[in-house]
């Protein structure tokens, strides 16, 4: 059963450093239990591949192979509809997506999603 949503700047934490607290907290989980939006992933593919920033490549594929891929699908995209505006679009698209899905979002960032009703967050940088 899904319960977290990571975002781009947990997940990259926890690829660039193999003893962050977020890999402590990823191992206690279940398989299955954290999964990552097909959302975040396009922003750190985006970084990797055209920015050359961390991770490696090869580390990124072997993170989505122990975190599973979920589509933004309709129910996301009709939640996100349903959001105020703010520039920040990756964060509004996943705070959207773990709404449709009943998840709380991972995330080192909570001051961008501390305006979305009814999103749960935690920080598992700390």
């Amino acid at each position: 059963m899904i319960r977290y949503l990571i975002d781009a700047d947990s997940s990259i934490y926890a690829m660039v450093d193999r003893h962050s607290p977020v890999n402590a907290r990823l191992a206690d989980c279940e398989p299955g239990e954290v999964v990552i939006s097909t959302i975040s992933f396009a922003e750190i593919a985006l970084g990797v591949l055209q920015l050359h920033k961390p991770p490696p490549p090869g580390v990124l594929d072997a993170f989505i192979k122990a975190i599973p891929l979920v589509p933004f699908d309709e129910a996301a995209a009709r939640e996100y509809a349903k959001l105020p505006f703010k520039r920040a679009r990756f964060d509004r698209l996943l705070a959207a997506h773990a709404l449709s899905i009943g998840a709380t979002v991972v995330t080192n960032n909570a001051a961008d999603f501390a305006d979305v009703p009814g999103l749960v967050i935690e920080n598992w940088t700390t």
